[in-house]
């Protein structure tokens, strides 16, 4: 009985805190968007979707992985993150040129770059997790042999 009563404390708690996590990103998403891409949202057709589909799915991936915390899932919901973000990014910027047309000019930027570095960071952030799954797999094993 009061094995199930610490269980069901803990995971109370990892919900908790997977929704105070939730709801800190989303609000920092809210307040950065009225900073600065919403005047953006009227020359960039799609932006605004096209980034709260990000967010979301984002967010949902974190609260998942923080509610499985302390299992070998938090490590595949934190690989399948580090991948939805590239996969993400390169999609949604149809492989890194975009343009956008207004009256008679014609504006071409360049986001090669940026998805190279962002492409690098998360795949250092999907080794990371690729590691800690391997680690954790490994304590659990030696705790198996003790």
């Amino acid at each position: 009985m009061a094995d199930s009563k610490t269980k069901l404390k803990q995971l109370t708690f990892k919900a908790l805190k997977a929704t105070i996590k939730g709801i800190l990103f989303y609000s920092a998403y809210l307040i950065l968007w009225m900073l600065f891409l919403a005047s953006l949202s009227g020359l960039i057709p799609n932006l605004q979707q096209t980034v709260e589909t990000f967010v979301v799915i984002y967010i949902i991936l974190m609260i998942v992985g923080e509610i499985t915390s302390g299992t070998i899932f938090k490590h595949f919901f934190d690989a399948a993150k580090a991948l939805f973000v590239i996969c993400y990014l390169i999609l949604s910027l149809k492989g890194g040129i975009f343009s956008v047309g207004y009256q008679n000019l014609s504006l071409v930027v360049d986001f090669r770059p940026l998805i190279a570095i962002v492409t690098l960071l998360s795949l250092f952030g999907f080794a990371k997790s690729i590691f800690q799954a391997i680690n954790f797999l490994n304590e659990k094993a030696e705790r198996l042999q003790i």
